[in-house]
């Protein structure tokens, strides 16, 4: 059996209990050494195979998958944040699939809400923006062209932007030409949830200065939209005067 394990975004304590009671049964972990805390493999047993898939391709991490199952063992493949997102594994998960092999996954903690939490913003405020656009710009992997930052920020809503700090300046003109408005809040947090965290506030016209002057070009989240510093309405949900299923509201 192999379970994709998402290790949350870098805290080992947000891992899952899920998650981390399959790390404990497994006998075999192929875990993303560059991102994921090494910290999550002291929970393994003693008798454990442990593989860094940053020194792996997919047909080396794929083959101790296949050799791993036929033999019986339990696999865990340990991806950072959520595995759904920009992990990568979809093209693992259709060979396995096609040779018949059983998997599960199971998620994770993504850093887009992780470095919300760092910032304590809440990403859909009424009368400001109730949709959030995860995205990324594009680097050595390529982008839809209809996915472009420029179309995406003239939408207006909370936006999240991962693997793209190390192309600040391209980010922030394109943000700036979608929003209309250079005054739009931002905050860069570096390594949300580790130990060494990092947060930067600002708005497009100087973040790109401040984030270079702390010299972070990698592993950070762009959080961008007025929810990071603006008005806002109050929600219906706790409202005295708002019936719900479960309270008759007061009449004015």
């Amino acid at each position: 059996m192999i379970t994709f394990v998402g290790a949350g975004p870098g805290d080992p304590d947000l891992i899952t209990i899920k998650g981390r009671k399959a790390l404990e049964k497994a006998d075999i972990i192929i875990y993303a050494g560059s991102l994921v805390s090494p910290e999550h493999l002291t929970c393994a047993k003693e008798t454990c195979e442990i593989y860094n898939s940053a020194k792996m391709h997919l047909d080396e991490v794929l083959d101790v998958m296949v050799e791993g199952d036929r033999a019986g063992k339990e696999i865990v493949r340990l991806h950072t944040g959520d595995p759904s997102i920009y992990g990568a594994i979809q093209e693992q998960m259709d060979p396995l699939e096609k040779l018949g092999i059983e998997f599960e996954v199971i998620p994770g903690v993504s850093s887009f809400v992780a470095a919300a939490a760092a910032i304590k913003k809440e990403f859909t405020l009424p009368n400001v923006s109730q949709t959030v656009i995860l995205t990324r710009v594009k680097g050595r992997t390529d982008v839809p062209e209809s996915e472009n930052l420029e179309s995406l920020a003239a939408h207006g809503a909370s936006m999240a932007l991962f693997l793209s700090v190390g192309h600040i300046e391209k980010v922030i003109e394109s943000l700036i030409k979608g929003y209309g408005r250079d005054d739009v809040p931002v905050a860069v947090v570096y390594r949300a949830t580790w130990k060494d965290e990092k947060k930067i506030f600002g708005t497009l016209k100087d973040i790109c200065q401040k984030v270079q002057d702390e010299n972070i070009i990698k592993q950070a989240q762009i959080l961008v939209g007025d929810f990071i510093d603006t008005d806002y309405e109050l929600s219906k949900l706790y409202d005295k005067h708002f019936t719900t299923e479960y309270r008759q509201g007061i009449k004015r």
